[in-house]
């Protein structure tokens, strides 16, 4: 009957029906959106948390080739390492800390190639193949294999080369020399210098059998020529770069040496020195034979000497000449009176004696070969400052000229440490002069502040980093996570919690307390009672009413009632 007069209420009422509620509002519902958000503000903090632990990159290779491109991110999806292209993918980027490791991995593929084939083209000959195609991929793989060596060169980026080798001839008439031809690709903001190009020529020569310096032709991307096709001829007195760096080298030893031996005297910042050299860069071969003037015979040495003499016979032939004065001496005959024959007179004639003496001469053989790149002569200039003193106690700066024993001391000094020559017609001048602004009072030196520094700009990155990093994850923590786990962790802490035994005085307040619950439980109860039978009686007396109101409202439930329990 109760739930009759309460039906009728409800009825009568004209509320409709109440709306069925939502999945999320249910218990189960919100026990999911709970778990959603604790594990959608999980992955955000641990996203955070890794992207401040990103990997470093760096360029693995750079300026390659599509075919190198393609073949190097193949080879690095199959090791499984994570990479990435730089702005207009001409960099490939890789984690630093791999860097090295995978250029020796790579390398041992064979890649980069460069674009360029080299000798492996040898590697691929198929049998039968004609000599002239045979000639053709030796000179592509030649070609090849110049690039390479070209490109490994730090200012270029790529290169190509171009042979022109003719076919021999058995007549020396018809022999020709090779050629060659280099096209360098060089990096941005890079040049080379004569040297470095010298050094290309002679690569490409030494490496083509009969080829000559002055047949090789290097040029740029911009089309420059930078090899000298015509040799160095008698005419040619200009200095190359490599002369001209090493006179300013010269120099600038000078100007180091002077004022690193000037400054201990006159303090930082009070000398000021330049130097010019003239360097002799001639390469000279000498080659003498003096013999000096005759000496007086005592100290000469005696080579060889020769002395011959002739004694006469007695006279010759006289008389005019024919047979009659060549006619031979008479018989000789005997005394008749028997005396002794007289003495023939002896014969009488020139004699001669001639001598031959031969001295050593004087001589002097001298070859002498002087290297360039000597000094010929050299002119120093040094300013000296003028001496400051600043007063301490009133801070007023002034300023005097070195004494004269000064300026020659530091004269002397220069001179040791130029090297100074006067046979070689060195020139030295030392000045003692004020510079601009030497009687201006000293200003303190004021260094920088910590956080101005550049060199701390580095560890202010990594700090902000990390503490925005922190920021967001305790503010992800704090305003999200936190009130979605609170209740958790206070039933976890309610289950966990371990009840302490009450003390003796606990014990009778706690008696106490029972009694005093129980007593007002069932004072509830009591007043739980009262309320539920007023209530029923007051949904009777309504029920009557609306029976004796409206009858066809009762007979309609009760029809309801009826089809409901058929």
């Amino acid at each position: 009957m109760a739930a009759t007069a309460e039906d009728l209420l409800d009825t009568t009422q004209g509320q409709p029906p109440a709306a069925p509620q939502s999945f999320f509002q249910t218990t189960m519902g919100k026990r999911v959106a709970i778990g959603g958000g604790i594990a959608l503000i999980l992955a955000l903090m641990i996203a955070v948390w890794m992207w401040s632990q990103a990997p470093e990159y760096r360029v693995l290779f750079s300026n390659y080739s599509d075919r190198d491109g393609g073949a190097i991110t193949a080879s690095l999806d199959q090791m499984g390492v994570q990479y990435k292209f730089s702005e207009g993918g001409t960099a490939i980027l890789v984690p630093a800390e791999q860097i090295h490791d995978l250029r020796l991995k790579l390398a041992a593929q064979g890649l980069p190639k460069g674009g360029n084939v080299g000798f492996e083209l040898m590697e691929n000959q198929k049998l039968g193949v004609s000599q002239f195609l045979e000639q053709v991929n030796y000179q592509r793989s030649l070609e090849g294999e110049l690039a390479r060596s070209i490109q490994s060169l730090g200012s270029v980026s790529a290169a190509r080369v171009h042979l022109a080798l003719p076919k021999p001839s058995v007549f020396v008439r018809d022999q020709q020399k090779p050629t060659a031809s280099v096209l360098l690709n060089l990096q941005p903001g890079r040049a080379l210098d004569q040297g470095q190009v010298s050094a290309i020529v002679h690569l490409v020569a030494s490496s083509v059998p009969e080829l000559t310096f002055g047949n090789v032709t290097v040029v740029d991307q911009t089309g420059a020529l930078l090899s000298e096709q015509a040799g160095k001829g008698a005419g040619n007195k200009m200095l190359d770069a490599t002369q001209l760096k090493y006179v300013d080298q010269v120099q600038e030893n000078i100007i180091k040496q002077v004022e690193a031996m000037i400054k201990p005297l006159v303090g930082e910042g009070n000398v000021r020195a330049q130097a010019t050299a003239e360097i002799d860069f001639a390469q000279v071969d000498t080659a003498a034979e003096i013999y000096k003037p005759n000496s007086p015979p005592e100290p000469q040495a005696i080579r060889s000497q020769q002395t011959s003499e002739t004694q006469g016979a007695g006279a010759g032939a006289s008389g005019i000449p024919g047979a009659l004065s060549n006619q031979p001496p008479g018989v000789n005959t005997a005394p008749i009176d028997g005396e002794a024959p007289a003495e023939a007179p002896a014969p009488t004639g020139p004699s001669t004696k001639n001598s031959t003496t031969n001295f050593e001469v004087d001589k002097t053989i001298r070859y002498e070969q002087r290297p360039m790149g000597g000094v010929k002569r050299l002119t120093v200039g040094v300013v000296v400052n003028y001496r400051r003193i600043v007063d301490p106690a009133t801070g007023k700066v002034t300023v005097r000229p070195l004494a004269a024993n000064e300026v020659a001391q530091i004269n002397e000094l220069v001179k040791q440490a130029m090297g100074y020559s006067q046979a070689r017609g060195d020139t030295l001048n030392v000045t003692n002069a004020p510079f601009d602004g030497v009687d201006k009072p000293a200003e303190a030196v004021v260094e920088p502040d910590w956080w101005r520094d550049p060199a701390n700009m580095p560890l202010f990155k990594d700090l902000a980093r990390y503490a925005f990093v922190a920021a967001v994850i305790a503010f992800l923590y704090f305003r999200f996570l936190r009130p979605l786990l609170r209740p958790a962790i206070k039933k976890f802490d309610e289950a966990t919690a371990v009840p302490e035994e009450p003390k003796e005085e606990d014990k009778v307040e706690g008696e106490e307390g029972e009694q005093e619950a129980e007593a007002d439980e069932e004072e509830l109860e009591e007043e739980e009672k009262i309320r539920r039978d007023m209530g029923y009686r007051a949904n009777l007396k309504l029920a009557k009413d609306l029976a004796n109101q409206d009858p066809r409202i009762v007979a309609n439930v009760i029809k309801a009632w009826l089809g409901s329990n058929e």
